[in-house]
């Protein structure tokens, strides 16, 4: 299931938006989780900072009116851990300096001072130094002011209140130099909310996530179907192609302007080069078959003639259609080998001694050859530059009338070969004609000369697998120049 890309896609766009849903919530919860839980550390800051100012300006533990224990427990300790005042229906706490429900009573004097405080004054502070606080002169609920602290310690613990129990957030804060001594107001705010609103954000959550990933996942699925529907036309082409070896059909081509399209429009360039390739060798293979089979059939009338009739062999013609037999079948092995990608080699070759040796070669002709030979040095194959120097020489030397030009020289990163004559020259409609295989613009002729219209299209073929080019123009004589221009050597 997971080999298509469809499902590869889905699957891998699904695991992203899972992943980032898991980390996005975990984030929300944690964040809901510690908002909550700071509002309700303040709540309970705020509720003991309440009780611990009116036990500071002289109200006792005993008279304190104390919130709802069901939304605030409230504990009132003093120094020895001794529970002072509670919150009513408080029947078990945890998480605060006293694990007491219920408020110890503190023996008293008869003149209704404390037994702690037993100094002759009666209502004077015993630290001395604030006098009385409200409600003072020896009355049960007098005592002195104290100083509450700044800061409140907080901490989790749970409580339960009149039969039902919850966490809370418990805040405890220091009131210093009472009556009796120093105490700690403990409150708590309720974390019910807080759970709640965690619990409905995760089963939200559990919910919506599942809902969300199938949703994700049906989109990308018919999205990247859609997205591929080309690609599928493109292969089922292709594959019918194969098939009926028809390469003269094309692959759909969608109207879009993504990578599908481009896909499209380069597999329909490359089934078109294919196809010019492929004609391309049927007329090089029927014209080399037709080239062949004429001096073939030649040499062999003139051997069955000699055969019959020692006497009527004509020695010399079958020597001249075995060369030109063997010169055409080299031409043809030539240029199988470029068509099938034969790299030229990295031979150093000196473009100016290798035009003076295929000069030395030829016999002087009925054309005087005039040069001009400057040293320059390519690099590539040896032999077939030479092949491409001698196939320009052959040419020029065929269709001059009386002169041959020949100059090399390096001009800028090039190194430049022209051989020109003074013939009738080349129309320059056909120009680029003459460098196609088998073309010759005057077939009566150059059969009888020798030629194939094979010279100069093996020359470009060459020249271009060198990295250089071989163009056609008219020479200043007046007949053909070709020139040929090779990247010259680099610097040893």
């Amino acid at each position: 299931m997971f080999g298509s890309v469809r499902a590869r896609a889905t699957l891998g766009a699904t695991l992203v938006v899972a992943v980032a849903l898991l980390a996005a919530g975990a984030s929300v919860l944690l964040a809901l989780r510690s908002n909550l839980t700071d509002q309700a550390s303040s709540e309970a800051e705020s509720s003991a900072r309440k009780v611990a100012v009116s036990i500071a300006t002289g109200t006792a533990p005993a008279a304190l009116e104390l919130p709802d224990g069901d939304d605030t427990p409230v504990q009132v300790v003093d120094g020895d851990g001794r529970l002072l005042a509670a919150s009513e229906d408080l029947e078990r706490i945890s998480g605060t300096g006293s694990s007491a429900v219920k408020p110890v009573t503190s023996p008293v004097d008869d003149d209704g001072g404390d037994d702690d405080a037993g100094d002759d004054d009666g209502g004077s502070d015993r630290h001395g130094g604030k006098g009385k606080g409200k409600g003072s002169g020896g009355d049960d609920d007098s005592y002195a002011y104290g100083e509450i602290a700044d800061d409140a310690e907080g901490g989790k613990g749970s409580a339960t209140v009149d039969g039902e129990s919850r966490n809370y957030r418990f805040a405890g804060l220091e009131v210093k130099n009472t009556r009796q001594g120093d105490l700690t107001v403990y409150a708590g705010a309720s974390l019910s909310a807080e759970q709640s609103a965690v619990g409905t954000a995760l089963t939200v959550m559990l919910i919506g996530f599942p809902v969300l990933l199938g949703v994700v996942g049906t989109v990308t699925w018919l999205v990247t179907r859609r997205a591929l529907r080309p690609v599928e036309g493109i292969r089922s082409e292709m594959s019918a192609i194969t098939a009926s070896q028809d390469l003269a059909r094309r692959v759909p081509e969608p109207a879009t302007h993504d990578e599908v399209a481009r896909l499209a429009r380069t597999t329909n360039e490359t089934l078109a080069a294919l196809e010019t390739s492929v004609e391309r060798q049927r007329r090089f293979v029927a014209d080399a078959s037709h080239e062949l089979r004429s001096p073939i059939a030649s040499l062999r009338t003139q051997l069955e003639v000699g055969a019959a009739h020692p006497e009527l062999l004509d020695v010399d013609g079958a020597v001249a259609d075995t060369v030109r037999l063997q010169e055409l079948a080299a031409g043809l092995l030539l240029l199988a080998r470029l068509d099938a990608g034969e790299r030229p080699g990295e031979v150093r070759v000196d473009l100016a001694t290798l035009a003076g040796e295929e000069l030395s070669q030829r016999p002087a002709g009925r054309v005087a050859v005039r040069t001009h030979l400057e040293p320059v040095e390519v690099a590539g194959s040896r032999s077939q530059l030479a092949r491409v120097v001698g196939n320009l020489l052959d040419n020029a030397q065929r269709h001059a009338r009386s002169r041959v030009d020949i100059v090399v020289r390096a001009e800028g990163p090039w190194a430049v070969v022209e051989v020109g004559d003074d013939g009738a020259g080349v129309p320059k409609a056909e120009r680029e004609r003459i460098f196609e295989r088998f073309v010759r613009l005057d077939d009566a002729r150059a059969r009888d000369d020798g030629g194939a219209g094979l010279g100069l299209a093996i020359a470009r073929d060459v020249a271009v697998r060198h990295g250089g080019a071989l163009t056609a123009r008219s020479s200043p004589a007046g007949g053909a120049l070709f020139e040929l221009r090779l990247p010259v050597a680099p610097v040893a």
